[in-house]
């Protein structure tokens, strides 16, 4: 079996939006406030926690629509609780499993445009819009979720962002 865009995409998006809502439950249970995670952000000009959750949940929504060729669900940005981030993510992940494999077949040299609000954007292949820029874009907002986590004081580690790949084994 060949390598798909599919199998580049869905399992990146699926295992961080499964992983993001433990780390809120992780706040939870150490007694961080809610609110305050909510307002939270790393630097002044930089948009707080449940922004994070939402335009990485539309950057993976975004992506499976334009490789797959269908309308994204739309979600309004109105989180304003942990359980409304869970539930985003949970959105997400469900949409990202209704699209199969089969639908994703030649995304790789599918155009695929994006338009910008300032009237800028970019025409790319399938590939160089997952590599060069849904990925990228994806990941920089689940890694500036779990940062600003961390500098709150939640104590996430490596392993909370790796908690997809369960326990490691002993190599011998």
């Amino acid at each position: 079996m060949s390598f798909r865009i599919y199998d580049a995409a869905a399992p990146i998006f699926l295992q961080a939006l499964e992983t993001m809502p433990a780390w809120l439950d992780k706040a939870l249970a150490e007694g961080k406030s809610e609110a305050a995670l909510m307002e939270a952000r790393l630097a002044p000009d930089m948009r707080p926690l449940p922004a994070q959750f939402q335009i990485a949940s539309d950057s993976a929504k975004g992506a499976i629509a334009r490789l797959a060729g269908v309308e994204a669900p739309a979600m309004a940005d109105t989180e304003a609780s942990f359980a409304d981030l869970k539930t985003r993510c949970d959105k997400t992940a469900a949409f990202i499993r209704s699209v199969s494999p089969e639908a994703m077949a030649g995304a790789e040299s599918r155009e695929i445009t994006l338009k910008f609000p300032n009237g800028m954007g970019y025409r790319l292949t399938g590939a160089r819009f997952l590599t060069g820029f849904a990925l990228p874009n994806f990941l920089f907002h689940v890694t500036t979720a779990y940062a600003i986590l961390r500098k709150e004081g939640v104590a996430v580690g490596k392993a909370d962002f790796l908690q997809h790949m369960g326990q490691p084994i002993q190599m011998d």
